[in-house]
């Protein structure tokens, strides 16, 4: 049988899919079939049952990574916000509010970056980057302005992978003024900035 007794088809799914990380965090990519069995209280022929490979489940996993994201994007999109930069503010929230689970989100980051190992996971992860990129680029703002905002919340983002607090009140104060340039880009692209070279 592909589940454990009064467990759902699906339920079996989010536990191998999150066995799959676990196992993939401790020990590498190259974490087996059998570990993430083990680890999800099913038996490899289980597991098989509902991944047919390994690169099926891993891919899954990073499928399943990459929706979350979007989900939490779409999620932070402000109804009442229906000025330029609306999506590039939703990616803010999203990158740039304080987890409240530190450990959680250094566990996320870690994984993905992982998982952007594996060519077909990064090449999937690259499609999805595209996408987000084309709508970003569709948000009505000066492209010298998001691509400044975007790589901010970006590296901000990655902070808790070094143990950085996402919490302090310039971390706060930096948010601020990242969503003030999306409202007022004109002042960014005001300042007395030369040219390279």
């Amino acid at each position: 049988m592909g589940r454990i007794m009064g467990r759902s088809a699906q339920d079996t799914r989010r536990a191998l899919l999150t066995s799959a990380g676990d196992a993939i965090r401790s020990k590498g990519v190259h974490a087996s079939l059998d570990d993430i069995a083990r680890q999800a209280g099913v038996s490899k022929g289980g597991l098989i049952y509902h991944f047919a490979s390994k690169e099926g489940l891993v891919l899954e996993l990073a499928r399943d990574l990459l929706t979350a994201f979007r989900t939490d994007l779409a999620n932070q999109l402000d109804p009442d916000d229906t000025t330029p930069g609306r999506l590039t503010r939703a990616y803010l929230r999203t990158l740039l509010t304080p987890a409240e689970d530190e450990t959680a989100a250094r566990e996320t980051i870690a994984l993905i970056t992982q998982l952007m190992t594996i060519p077909a996971v990064a090449d999937l992860a690259r499609r999805e980057a595209e996408a987000l990129q084309a709508d970003l680029d569709a948000d009505g703002l000066p492209s010298d302005v998001l691509a400044l905002v975007i790589s901010a919340a970006d590296g901000i983002g990655s902070a808790p992978l070094w143990g950085a607090r996402s919490d302090s009140p310039e971390h706060h104060q930096l948010i601020s003024r990242l969503t003030e340039i999306t409202r007022r880009p004109h002042l960014w692209q005001d300042l007395p900035w030369t040219s390279p070279g």
